[in-house]
């Protein structure tokens, strides 16, 4: 086996109140994200594809939101369950790349604590994972200030290649 790649996207709605929590950082916001679990949506789109890069299917198959195990699950925590879940499958993250696609807030101040909780979660140097912001421009569900998406691609490779 060689070095696999996968790609990952999610997407939620946003509501009043949050909180938000984004690539496992919580920060003030006067809007969250709404879903089953913490809907961080850039650490539910690295989770995609990593099982994307291992064949291990998908985020929904592996924590399904029709199971209450789930709700209000801390994302980080669902990142460290499918590092291990590489690990059984004899691999190991490598890279991951992301992008994060908000209107508001800023998210500048706190890209290298994405980076760092992201990277800790994979057992990784945070030079191996990449965090991005942009915004809609004014198009679309998230130009429109009515959701957030993300999109990443990671990198695996067997163990013994590390």
């Amino acid at each position: 086996m060689s070095t696999q790649t996968g790609i990952g996207y999610d997407s939620h709605r946003l509501t009043p109140g949050g909180p938000l929590v984004l690539g496992g950082v919580r920060m003030e916001s006067e809007w969250g994200l709404e879903g089953h679990s913490d809907a961080d949506v850039l650490t539910h789109a690295i989770i995609d594809a990593l099982l994307g890069a291992a064949g291990l299917g998908d985020i929904g198959q592996q924590f399904p939101d029709t199971d209450e195990t789930w709700r209000d699950a801390d994302s980080v925590e669902l990142l460290e369950a499918v590092a291990a879940r590489l690990h059984d499958a004899g691999l190991a993250a490598r890279h991951v790349d992301a992008t994060l696609m908000l209107e508001a807030p800023k998210l500048g101040a706190h890209r290298d604590a994405m980076r760092e909780r992201l990277a800790g979660a994979l057992g990784l140097d945070p030079r191996h994972v990449n965090v991005k912001a942009t915004t809609g421009e004014g198009v679309g569900f998230v130009g429109r200030g009515e959701g957030a998406a993300a999109l990443a691609v990671a990198t695996v490779e067997p163990l013994v290649a590390l």
